[in-house]
């Protein structure tokens, strides 16, 4: 029987003690502060990460993976000629990373047992399905049912982030300087989802936290229907937060299995400190 081998990149936000327990590889974005170059995950926890960002008077700017690191680690994990290789990665409509991934496969002399993925998604979006495909493969599922897995999850998840700030999304260029000032000043917070293309969209815009909160418990209901649910809540370094969001979450919604996660540096760069983020899957 084929090994399979899930392999993600680091905006998946997995923690690191999962991807070991699961034997998921992970390959790195980068995060550059000045002339100074981290690789997400590795050199630069979300921890570490904060506390420069918030010590920084400039955004770090974010860049992929070289083909030369997928090259390398899709050589290594190919060495056993029996293991098929299952690369999931962040949308293509938010990064390069999926082509970069598809043009380092292309180079292998043999290549056919990869098969590289578009999640459509960001964060534990991504994390998610690397998740549930890397226990199903333990548990003796063929590559096509891990793959009918991740397509069907892709296809019902919910992913709702509320940010703290309009800075960091008008710093990165995803609003404008204006609309960052006076969503400021009136205190609106912006619930941003993916759509099934894999972009981010606004889903609403509310005044206040709690309108936030209770907005997206509005959204979560209307796409789950009653049904129970597995939860990931995803924050920006700030713990304590992600639990006052969980607390408000599991009054209102069916929650079967539920767990916490760190966004990393890269989602972080764009999202900024104390951003909190739902990830909802509807329970089997």
């Amino acid at each position: 029987m084929a090994k399979i081998k899930l392999v993600t990149d680091s905006t998946a936000d997995i923690p690191p003690e999962v991807r070991a327990e699961l034997g998921i590889e992970m390959v790195p974005l980068k995060v550059h502060f000045g002339h100074e170059t981290y690789r997400d995950g590795v050199d630069l926890t979300p921890q570490q990460f904060f506390e420069k960002l918030a010590a920084s008077s400039a955004l770090p700017t974010t860049s992929q993976p070289s083909p030369a690191e997928f090259a390398e680690l899709y050589g290594r994990l190919s060495q056993d000629e029996e293991t098929e290789i299952i690369s999931v990665h962040l949308s293509s409509l938010l990064s390069g990373t999926f082509q970069t991934a598809q043009m380092s496969k292309s180079l292998l002399e043999r290549h056919e047992h990869i098969t590289v993925v578009d999640s459509r998604s960001a964060s534990y979006g991504i994390g998610m399905l690397v998740v549930a495909a890397a226990k199903a493969a333990q548990e003796g599922k063929s590559k096509e049912e891990c793959l009918r897995l991740i397509e069907d999850m892709r296809k019902q998840m919910s992913i709702y982030f509320l940010v703290d700030t309009l800075e960091y999304l008008q710093k990165g260029g995803r609003i404008g300087k204006a609309a960052a000032l006076v969503g400021s000043l009136l205190n609106i917070k912006p619930i941003l989802s993916i759509n099934s293309a894999g972009e981010v969209y606004s889903a609403d815009k509310v005044r206040g936290q709690k309108k936030a909160m209770a907005r997206i418990i509005e959204l979560i209901q209307s796409d789950v229907a009653g049904r129970p649910i597995h939860l990931t809540v995803a924050h920006a370094n700030n713990l304590e937060h992600a639990q006052q969001f969980y607390e408000v979450l599991r009054g209102h919604l069916d929650i079967q299995h539920m767990q916490y996660t760190s966004i990393g540096p890269v989602i972080g760069t764009h999202a900024g400190p104390s951003a909190v983020a739902a990830f909802v899957v509807p329970a089997v």
